[in-house]
């Protein structure tokens, strides 16, 4: 095979291809990562039979890892909208802080809602509540908007189970439970960034709010509302027990060793966690609509996944081919003298979300480089996973569809979203790069 030094250039041409064909093309971002994997593979001269035995390897090993909690998040993430629980939560959090307090409410709800919905979908599902509660309270829209989308994008990028810090995770061999409690930590500051940066600086753009329904008409168009402790639990239960899987696996054995650890570990399992969480979220549906919901709501859920179960998959097989080639010695050598350490996944990811628009993509080409080089840099896999989300949401602008969600859904034109909402997105991902650098000193 090629020297690592050539390995580097060859690299770099497919970032290159990737960002071009993804961004000005719109080539399925899928197709274009196994086709890179195999030019790569081919490059640096890779024996033709290894190439396909390394992408199958790499697909099926990262699919097997996390697959099935893509698809699990994703369906909860669909009764969650269907039942109104997301409106159920968004009012519980509204009674906690007061409506003079609007914007930080719906910057805390979509932070929750994110968590297992697509930062898209969780940002048109609340629009509605958004602009009535602007309408009522007289808050600018763009204050609104800036507000949401922070929030939204916060758990979107660093908290599972959302798919792109999911896919990392796996590509990586990151703990989950570690991803989660470190991931949390480090996105509520970053959410309060977005939220400061909406009240402070977004408020001196007028948005025209257009046609908006009142909070009490919307309310009441949703009917009998699940109660909001209720609504929470699909989230929350299975991230609590994720969280205690990883507290039974520390070196201490807090719960020791016997019967409790290891029914942690089963319950605690992404799988089985994110499974009990589909049952819970069932609780939620009316017993009229409960044929409609295991059959059309589940399928709609396995349908949005397949996508990103795709995207996935191919980043795993890209990841081993880099893994499998000269590239990996001679970066981890290189890349250690320059004592860059967790900033440097954190560059990579925001060059690549900059340069081509998708959060998912940059998270997940971010970490198939970054996975042969690991062990040569000594990085920590949760935080690199964080780092990876801080970059990947530095900085939204017109190449990502959900700047353009956020700027029409809130009837923002181009030149407010940039200066209001792409700022914020800087803002964001700069506390949150700080927040993660900071913690893997002190973990």
């Amino acid at each position: 095979m090629v020297s690592g030094g050539l390995a580097v250039l060859f690299l770099l041409l497919c970032v290159g291809i990737i960002i071009l064909l993804t961004s000005r093309y719109k080539v399925n971002a899928f197709v274009v990562l196994i086709g890179v994997a195999f030019l790569f593979g081919l490059l640096v001269g890779m024996p033709l039979d290894s190439i396909v035995k390394f992408i199958r390897a790499g697909f099926g090993g990262t699919l097997g890892y996390i697959g099935i909690v893509i698809v699990a998040g994703t369906i909860i993430g669909v009764i969650l909208e269907k039942t109104g629980a997301a409106l159920s939560m968004t009012r519980s959090i509204l009674k906690l802080v007061g409506k003079e307090r609007s914007p930080l409410a719906m910057s805390i709800a979509g932070y929750v809602v994110s968590i297992p919905v697509f930062c898209d979908s969780g940002y048109v599902i609340l629009t509605p509540l958004n602009k009535a509660l602007a309408r009522e309270t007289g808050k600018s829209m763009a204050v609104m908007a800036v507000a949401l989308a922070t929030g939204l994008y916060a758990t979107h990028c660093l908290v599972p189970p959302t798919p792109g810090p999911i896919a990392a995770a796996g590509i990586l061999g990151a703990d989950l439970g570690r991803v989660i409690a470190f991931g949390v930590a480090v996105s509520i500051p970053g959410m309060i960034a977005g939220y400061l940066w909406a009240i402070h600086f977004a408020k001196r753009y007028t948005v025209d709010l257009g046609e908006a329904e009142s909070y009490e008409s919307l309310v009441k168009k949703f009917g009998d509302l699940p109660g909001g402790l209720h609504a929470f639990m699909p989230i929350l239960i299975p991230i609590g027990l994720i969280l205690l899987k990883s507290i039974a696996a520390y070196p201490t054995k807090p719960f020791g060793e016997g019967t409790l650890a290891n029914f942690l570990t089963f319950i605690g399992d992404p799988v089985t966690a994110l499974m009990l969480g589909i049952l819970i979220a069932l609780t939620l549906v009316k017993k009229e609509m409960m044929g409609e919901a295991v059959s059309d709501w589940m399928s709609k859920g396995v349908k949005d996944a397949a996508l990103i179960l795709a995207i996935t998959g191919a980043g795993g097989a890209f990841g081993k081919i880099l893994k499998s080639s000269p590239l990996a010695d001679y970066l981890g050598t290189t890349l250690s003298t320059m004592n860059i350490g967790i900033l440097l996944p954190f560059i990579i990811a925001a060059a690549i979300k900059t340069a081509q628009g998708s959060s998912t993509v940059a998270i997940i080409t971010t970490a198939s480089i970054m996975a042969p080089l690991m062990s040569g840099l000594g990085l920590d896999p949760a935080f690199t996973v964080l780092a990876i989300g801080a970059g990947a949401m530095t900085v939204s602008h017109a190449n990502d569809s959900y700047f353009w969600v956020v700027s029409q859904f809130s009837n923002m034109d181009v030149p407010v979203a940039y200066r209001a909402y792409t700022s914020a997105t800087f803002v964001l991902g700069t506390v949150s790069i700080i927040c993660v650098a900071a913690l893997s000193v002190i973990f």
